[in-house]
């Protein structure tokens, strides 16, 4: 075979593979076979638009077919597994920049600001500390006033809890992080529950955050929801006493990725232990809003009580990691309101006829919110 020959030969395969490549995921897409998968990928997968009048309709119906077809092309759920896969065992790299590859299979999220978060790129300055103790004494002082408990608790990220298991490749700036420096401005104002000795020291019995999910497990929740009980029930104790861990049974229990593993398409590819905690008595409370759902959910407003209860109503303000709290909270109110948002709203709280309110941030939050104290009157 001459030259000129080889080369039209090997322009050919390469041309047909581009076809290929092209035109087997649009065909497989009219055939109706799967695309992505929106638990795989931990994401909320486009929508096929609608079409309206005018060319602003045909532009916009463009733009989101566009979408919709990246999202739900044919093979992409294999195609994004074998990227994944490709990435994370044959190079040992991450296959996304949202996510971390640590020590001993721990995954850390990466985006959010958590790398600055870890990194303590920047510490507080004096303005922002106060406005915080400004948010957090306005708060406590309103709530004493209308004979509510209130605790504000700041809950420390995997990588707080876990540093040795974040790569040495990422250096931190600063040894003391802005969890640190709030609870510092705040340490005297009796209502900051700081879990993290609870949590350091739960660590050393047993794994407490998902090695594939950025939260904490069900032991690291339970680790934390008892000293915020405790706050509690020294302001108001109607609130009772928490669970003890022997009313517990501690299972092993494998699951399926986390929302880390999710984020690399690598959902179904990964597993670990849940680490879970089954309560050895019946749990009481019951969630009534949105019926049905599980109370670890990620939504607005979720509302639990427990029938015929007199203890005392509850709001919390709060983001995902109070989800893994809400079994063990809601033992404790006969009605709780968990809202998804970090500044407290007055009106919520009178609204319900709470006389228990808690504010729970994740650690990582203290770089993009500032609490607006002009909120409570």
């Amino acid at each position: 075979m001459s030259a000129r020959t080889h080369q039209r030969v090997s322009n050919t395969i390469v041309a047909a593979a581009f076809v290929a490549a092209l035109g087997v995921p649009l065909l497989g897409t009219i055939a109706g076979i799967e695309g992505g998968d929106q638990a795989s990928e931990n994401r909320q997968l486009a929508a096929f638009p609608h079409l309206t009048a005018g060319w602003s309709g045909l532009t916009g119906f463009a733009s989101g077919f566009a979408s919709w077809f990246t999202d739900h092309f044919a093979f992409r759920k294999d195609m994004v597994r074998w990227f994944g896969e490709t990435r994370y065992f044959a190079l040992g790299v991450s296959p996304t920049s949202s996510v971390v590859l640590g020590k001993d299979d721990f995954l850390f999220f990466a985006a959010d600001e958590s790398l600055d978060d870890y990194a303590n790129v920047r510490a507080f300055d004096e303005k922002e500390l106060t406005t915080w103790r400004e948010s957090i004494v306005k708060t406590r002082d309103w709530c004493e006033r209308h004979g509510i408990a209130y605790v504000f608790v700041a809950v420390p990220d995997k990588y707080e809890i876990y540093p040795e298991e974040f790569p040495e490749t990422v250096q931190q700036l600063s040894p003391v992080p802005r969890i640190a420096q709030l609870y510092g401005a705040v340490s005297d104002t009796r209502v900051a529950v700081d879990v993290r000795p609870e949590l350091m020291h739960a660590k050393t019995e047993e794994r407490i955050y998902y090695l594939t999910d950025t939260h904490w497990n069900d032991r690291g929740a339970f680790a934390a929801y008892q000293p915020i009980i405790r706050a509690l029930n020294a302001q108001n104790p109607a609130v009772g006493e928490p669970w003890q861990r022997s009313d517990f049974d501690a299972p092993s229990e494998q699951i399926d990725g986390q929302d880390l593993a999710g984020m690399m398409g690598l959902t179904h590819v990964l597993h670990e232990d849940a680490l879970p905690l089954v309560p050895r008595r019946p749990r009481r409370a019951r969630v009534i809003e949105p019926k049905d759902v599980n109370p670890r959910e990620s939504i607005g407003r979720l509302v639990t009580e427990i029938p015929g209860s007199n203890q005392p109503r509850a709001v919390i303000f709060r983001d995902s990691f109070a989800n893994a709290l809400v079994p063990f909270l809601s033992e404790h109110f006969s009605r709780a309101v968990y809202l998804w948002q970090k500044d407290v709203d007055p009106d919520d709280i009178l609204k319900e006829h709470a006389t228990v309110v808690i504010q729970e941030i994740v650690g990582r939050h203290l770089y993009s919110f500032t609490p607006s104290p002009s909120m409570i009157p």
